[in-house]
């Protein structure tokens, strides 16, 4: 019954996943395979084991293993701050006025502030079993570099960052965090790689973007002996690692009785809706249920919405290998005003395949907005949300005041991917009034798209 859903729903240790899931087992239409960028052919795990590591390659690779088991040493990291809770938002409720029920999966309790842990753990566990020396980077934010130098340390890893200039400048606490945990944070693009040197004399005085820090770590991987290259979204495997989220709210839905209609996360590469929404989407694909999924992406980076599906380089610097993906081609850079992780290019190709098979639909929202919802839900539930997780914030207040005009009690359910204790002059900008909305207009989009690579 309605009065006995608690306000925090939690798991028990017993009941944290023991597997990640591989959605990619359950597609008809499978993710087209990356190519190299020399020959334009499917790449090989021979092609992927200078970059990445070995373990890592194979799950990247697999399109049929359903489930893979989570090694022990990573589910003893995990009990650290997992199960996470699911929150039923009863106080956004009321303050909303709305009949809609609401819950939000919180991933931000944690150092790193976000759920990006999840797959950091996982990607310094291989890295150490493998015999590395250590694993360079790079981070939009600062959640994904704050989680990979935390899981770096705890294996005795070296960690190399490089965080995307305007956010290096824009949250010097987080750089240091990093810091305090061991790795080292480079601006990007920088002078210290060919490829960001190229990069800062075609484009003077850039800000940057993922797409350049991705290019940067991937040279200093490969030239420097011993040293890896892992990614903290986008790729399968990080999708896979995710699944935990999506698999801990499935089981806390089932332990009240509780059938969602709605859910929604944000998404600018696709750890966080991939990792929330696959183990759902699962069930869509087997004909278990049926969901709507709503994917929320920034209005000044809209690759599902106003990107092109088709093969494109992963960096800017063109030498990681060609993905099949909803992009906005491998030079568009943001807006330096982009207060938010989600700056990046292209999309998984694992939700570009599903977006484009009708599995979910996305929604582009406007940085305004956002904070707008934001601010609403800290006021309400107390929480101070990460940008990036608040866009999801958005779309699931529009789908609760829908539910208010109609009358309707929907089930909302939201991952609440991160915490926006780092993102304060983000915030400071939007309660002075000094935040606006930069978004690409369609004729500066297609000088980006006429620069995709032709691939037959």
């Amino acid at each position: 019954m309605e009065e006995k859903i608690p306000y925090k729903i939690y798991l028990s240790e017993d009941e944290l996943p023991k597997q990640w899931y591989n959605v990619r087992a359950d597609m008809k239409n499978k993710p087209a395979p990356l190519l190299n960028p020399g020959t334009l052919q499917p790449l090989t795990l021979e092609d992927l084991n200078p970059i990445f590591c070995e373990e890592l390659n194979k799950q990247e690779l697999d399109n049929d293993t359903k489930y893979f088991d989570i090694p022990d040493e990573i589910l003893s990291f995990y009990k650290m701050y997992r199960p996470s809770p699911l929150v039923r938002a009863y106080f956004l409720e009321k303050a909303l006025g709305t009949p809609a029920k609401i819950y939000y999966k919180f991933e931000g309790n944690n150092t790193s502030g976000s759920h990006k842990l999840n797959s950091a753990i996982a990607q310094a566990y291989y890295a150490k079993k493998q015999g590395l020396k250590g694993v360079t980077t790079e981070t939009g934010a600062g959640q994904w570099g704050t989680a990979l130098s935390m899981a770096s340390t705890y294996f005795g890893l070296d960690c190399k960052v490089f965080m995307v200039k305007c956010s290096y400048e824009q949250k010097p606490f987080r750089r240091e965090v990093m810091r305090t945990f061991g790795a080292s944070v480079t601006p990007s693009p920088s002078n210290t790689t060919n490829v960001g040197r190229k990069i800062l004399e075609e484009h003077p005085g850039t800000t940057g973007s993922l797409g350049c820090a991705i290019s940067e770590a991937v040279e200093t991987a490969v030239s420097n002996e011993g040293y890896r290259y892992v990614l903290g979204s986008v790729l399968n495997q990080v999708l896979l690692h995710q699944t935990v989220i999506g698999q801990e709210v499935q089981t806390a839905l089932k332990k009240y009785g509780i059938k969602p209609d709605i859910l929604i996360g944000c998404t600018g590469g696709g750890s966080n809706l991939g990792g929330f929404a696959t183990p759902f989407i699962g069930e869509m694909l087997r004909g278990e249920a049926d969901y709507k999924i709503i994917a929320a992406e920034p209005a000044s980076c809209p690759s599902f919405t106003k990107g092109k599906f088709a093969y494109d380089f992963a960096d800017t610097g063109r030498i990681c290998p060609l993905a099949k993906m909803y992009t906005l081609g491998s030079q568009f850079i943001p807006s330096a005003n982009r207060a938010g992780g989600l700056r990046f290019h292209g999309m998984s190709t694992i939700l570009s395949q599903l977006y484009h098979d009708g599995l979910f639909e996305c929604r582009a929202v406007e940085q305004t907005e956002v904070f707008k919802a934001a601010v609403t839900f800290a006021r309400a539930e107390g929480t101070l949300p990460a940008p990036e997780s608040s866009h999801a914030i958005k779309i699931a207040i529009d789908e609760a005041l829908k539910c208010k005009e109609t009358g309707e009690a929907k089930t909302i359910v939201f991952n609440l991917s991160g915490t926006g204790y780092f993102d304060l002059v983000a915030y400071e900008r939007y309660n002075s009034g000094t935040m606006d909305d930069v978004i690409p207009t369609d004729e500066e989009l297609e000088k980006y798209f006429a620069m995709l690579p032709k691939v037959d």
